[in-house]
């Protein structure tokens, strides 16, 4: 009993074109991609933003961009991870990406569906580290005496 087909004569039938049609109807470009680190699908359309760059869930991005948003020119190509946000003088958050495998820092406008939890959580992380333990407030409070 044999599984499948076998081609004995040697020669390969040609592959037949796709119909599939990607997102929005649109050939060629996609318009979303799926979170390097979470898996879920983001569309490529954010409110606030011209070019989505990162997952509105868990904010993790990819290294893809040399200077311009949008240009596709960086080799890297590894994961960037959300580690810190940034306020410009207008008010508008920065997300603050890493790049897991060449180290590089990049900041990136927060979209308006973007998880607020993580970007607060990101926010007040310096606030959480800088707090005091109890020993160290006992420690104070016995040199005061």
């Amino acid at each position: 009993m044999s599984v499948g087909r076998r081609n004995t004569r040697g020669r390969r039938r040609a592959q037949r074109a796709k119909s599939v049609t990607h997102a929005h109807g649109e050939v060629g470009r996609s318009r979303s991609f799926r979170c390097a680190r979470c898996r879920l699908e983001v569309p490529a359309d954010a409110p606030g933003t011209a070019h989505r760059n990162h997952c509105p869930h868990c904010l993790t991005s990819l290294h893809v961009d040399r200077r311009v948003p949008g240009d596709r020119a960086a080799d890297c190509r590894g994961r960037m991870d959300a580690v810190s946000v940034s306020a410009r003088p207008d008010g508008e958050w920065m997300i603050i990406h890493r790049c897991t495998r060449c180290g590089g820092l990049s900041a990136n406008r927060i979209a308006g569906d973007d998880n607020a939890r993580s970007l607060v959580r990101m926010a007040v992380r310096p606030l959480a580290a800088a707090r005091p333990s109890a020993a160290d407030l006992a420690r104070r409070v016995l040199i005061d005496l």
